[in-house]
């Protein structure tokens, strides 16, 4: 079969003939139809995720859209060490299939679901939606797929108020949240100062500008005891945060983190029929760009603005 292959870790993956994956008990194979590459899967192919076990060579592409040896419709996660979704075929655990309508367009959900995944398993899974309902909530880095997603879904989960925080001034003027902060404003304290009631954060930056704001927030806050909960959810701006102790003994800060690894398997695919209805449904989407499989070496990105989907 075609696939694209990671050979070495700082070159893009290349379009070759690899051996067809083999279905063991408990997979299944798939004929992919649409694989989208996002910040996940670009740290994948290159080995800076947390969970690269850096062994090589490796078909990247973390999940998918594709149709079963019988003909359903599904999406998929690639969970296999080399056989990703980014391939004419792939094999997967039974368990990490769910069906599709046959009316959806496996390029927007492929695009969609592993950035629409992180804000809503953080809510549902490691946060519980009472601690969004009615609460003010800040997406700190509002502007990227995965942002502009966690501000529709605060909403969608009953937010009272969304604060979309980043840098791109064209995407906080078109973003759905109630109130907008630019990182980059001279002002910045203050409009830090104006929202430091604020109960939940979901944190897609992290390093030095995750301090800048946090301080921001707890500094300017008048209840200390108000509980804040911070969710690290990515590291766009850094992968570590220097931070005072004194700022966790004297305020009630939570910091947790939610990603792969801190969510149990069973947890993430009891949420996910709900989440891909929200797809399903045109209440989640974000812009896409579908390319051939075989264009994958020349068309490979260094950053995700549109959602870049490759079909076999």
């Amino acid at each position: 079969m075609k696939a694209a292959v990671v050979t070495n870790f700082n070159q893009a993956p290349t379009y070759q003939e690899f051996d067809a994956p083999i279905a063991k008990e408990g997979q299944v194979l798939i004929d992919v139809l649409a694989a989208s590459v996002n910040q996940r899967v670009l740290s994948q192919a290159n080995g800076s995720h947390y969970t690269s076990n850096h062994q090589l060579p490796l078909i990247p592409g973390i999940d998918g859209v594709g149709r079963t040896q019988a003909g359903q419709l599904v999406y998929f996660g690639a969970t296999g060490p080399v056989y990703g979704a980014l391939a004419d075929q792939t094999v997967v655990d039974q368990r990490v299939i769910l069906p599709l309508a046959d009316t959806v367009d496996p390029a927007v959900v492929a695009a969609t679901a592993n950035p629409a995944l992180s804000s809503y398993m953080a809510i549902k899974v490691r946060l519980g939606e009472a601690k969004i309902k009615n609460k003010k909530v800040m997406v700190l880095g509002a502007t990227g797929n995965a942002g502009r997603l966690a501000v529709t879904i605060s909403q969608y989960f009953g937010a009272k108020t969304v604060i979309g925080v980043g840098r791109n001034a064209a995407e906080l003027q078109a973003s759905a949240a109630d109130q907008t902060i630019n990182l980059t404003d001279a002002d910045l304290k203050s409009q830090l100062a104006a929202v430091s009631d604020v109960d939940v954060v979901l944190d897609y930056l992290w390093g030095d500008v995750t301090r800048q704001v946090m301080m921001g927030i707890l500094t300017q806050r008048h209840n200390h005891a108000q509980p804040l909960d911070w969710v690290e959810i990515g590291s766009l701006a850094g992968s570590e945060m220097a931070f005072p102790s004194a700022a966790l003994r004297s305020t009630a800060l939570t910091v947790l983190g939610s990603g792969q690894g801190s969510l149990a398997l069973p947890e993430m695919l009891g949420q996910f029929p709900g989440l891909l209805k929200l797809i399903e449904a045109d209440t989640l989407a974000v812009p896409v760009t579908t390319a051939p499989l075989k264009t994958v070496h020349e068309n490979w990105p260094t950053a995700t603005t549109n959602r870049l989907v490759f079909r076999p």
